[in-house]
C-alpha cells in the first residue's frame, strides 16, 4: 500500500531549497501560492506591502461577492486560506534575484532564499496627482479618487467625473466613462496634448475639456474640488487620474527578462518570462489589469511550475508522475 506524499512545508530555514518563491502578496501572488501549496509544493510569499489591492475601499467587480468586498478583506481571506495549507507570508522587500543552479537566489532582509522557481507578482505603481499622500489616501478610501474605470465606472456613473490627464490615454478613459452616462470633464495636469481629431471626438461625445493646467486639488464635502488660475473652482464626485503607471519589473529585468513597449513583462502561454523558471503574473504583465485576470495568471503559472518540477524530478526518478493540464 503506497503512502500519501508529505506536504512540503517551509520550516523557516532560508537555506532550504524551496520549490517556489512568490514575490508579491496581492491577489495574484497569494492565489499562486495557494495553488502551489495544494500541489504539495514548498513555497513562501515575500511581500513588501506596496500592493494596490489593500487600498481598494470596496469592489463590486469581483464575481462571487454581490455585496462587494474591500481589498483588505479579500487579502485576509486569501492569506487565511494559504495558511491552512502550511505556507507562509514573509513581510519584507526583495532586494535582488540572481540565477544559481538549479534555480534562483532571492535576497531579502538579510536572508537569501534558494528556490527552484520564482513567481513575480509585484504589480504596478500608479502615477498620482500632485497632492499630499495623506490627502490622496483619504480620497481613495472614500472613493473620491479612483484608478480603474473598468473596475468601478459603474459605481462612479451617478456623479460628475473628472479625468486628469489630457493626452490620448486620458481621452480614451474619458470616452470609456462617458458611456455610463455621467457628465465627464477632461483636465490637464500640465498641458493639453491632443490632436484636433481627438478634440472633435471628445466634443461629439459631450465631454468637456479644460485646457488650462490645474492649479490645485483638494477634498471638500464629499467631493474633489479643482481650481485654476483665473477660472471658477469646480467640484467633482469622482476623479480618475489617467497619468499612467510603472510596472515593478526591476527584479526581472535584472535577470534579462524581456519587456513590452509599455514596460510590462512579456510571458508565454504559461506565464513564463524569457528567463526559464521565472514567471510573472498580474498587473506587472502586459494585459488587462484586473483581479480576475491576475488570479487566472496565478492558476496558469502555478500549474505550469508544478508540471515543470514533475518533469525535472522525472529525470532522477522513474516513479515521478506526469504533469496534467487540469
Amino acid at each position: 500500500m503506497s503512502s500519501q506524499p508529505a506536504v512540503r512545508r517551509w520550516d523557516g530555514d532560508p537555506q532550504k531549497m524551496l520549490d517556489c518563491v512568490v514575490i508579491g502578496g496581492g491577489p495574484a501572488g497569494l492565489t499562486a501560492a495557494i495553488y502551489l501549496s495544494r500541489f504539495l509544493r514548498s513555497c513562501v510569499v515575500i511581500d513588501g506591502g506596496a500592493g494596490r489591492a489593500a487600498s481598494i475601499p470596496r469592489s463590486h467587480n469581483l464575481p462571487g461577492f454581490p455585496d462587494g468586498v474591500s481589498g483588505m478583506e479579500l487579502l485576509a481571506r486569501l492569506e487565511t486560506q494559504l495558511h491552512e495549507y502550511g505556507s507562509a507570508v514573509r513581510r519584507a522587500e526583495v532586494s535582488a534575484v540572481s540565477l544559481s543552479e538549479p534555480g534562483f537566489l532571492i535576497s531579502c532582509a538579510g536572508d537569501v532564499f534558494r528556490s527552484r522557481s520564482v513567481v513575480l507578482a509585484t504589480g504596478v505603481v500608479n502615477h498620482k496627482p500632485n497632492i499630499p499622500e495623506t490627502v490622496h489616501a483619504l480620497a481613495v478610501s472614500q472613493g473620491l479618487i479612483r484608478y480603474c474605470p473598468v473596475c468601478d465606472g459603474y459605481e462612479a456613473r451617478l456623479t460628475p467625473i473628472a479625468v486628469l490627464g489630457a493626452d490620448r490615454h486620458g481621452a480614451a478613459e474619458a470616452l470609456f466613462l462617458r458611456r455610463y452616462g455621467a457628465a465627464v470633464t477632461l483636465l490637464a495636469q500640465r498641458s493639453l496634448d491632443l490632436t484636433t481629431s481627438d478634440l472633435e471626438r471628445l466634443e461629439r461625445a459631450g465631454i468637456d475639456v479644460v485646457a488650462e493646467p490645474i492649479d490645485d486639488l483638494r477634498l471638500a464635502d464629499d467631493a474633489v474640488e479643482v481650481s485654476w488660475r483665473g477660472l471658477p473652482r469646480r467640484s467633482f464626485g469622482t476623479l480618475y487620474p489617467a497619468l499612467g503607471s510603472t510596472a515593478r519589473t526591476q527584479l526581472a529585468t535584472g535577470l534579462g527578462a524581456n519587456l513590452s513597449d509599455q514596460g510590462c513583462l512579456l510571458t508565454d502561454d504559461h506565464q513564463q518570462t524569457s528567463v526559464p523558471g521565472f514567471y510573472a503574473i498580474g498587473d506587472v504583465v502586459e494585459g488587462l489589469d484586473q483581479i480576475c485576470v491576475a488570479t487566472g495568471h496565478a492558476a496558469i503559472a502555478a500549474t505550469a511550475i508544478h508540471n515543470d518540477l514533475l518533469e525535472r524530478d522525472y529525470q532522477t526518478s522513474v516513479d515521478a508522475p506526469a504533469g496534467i493540464k487540469g
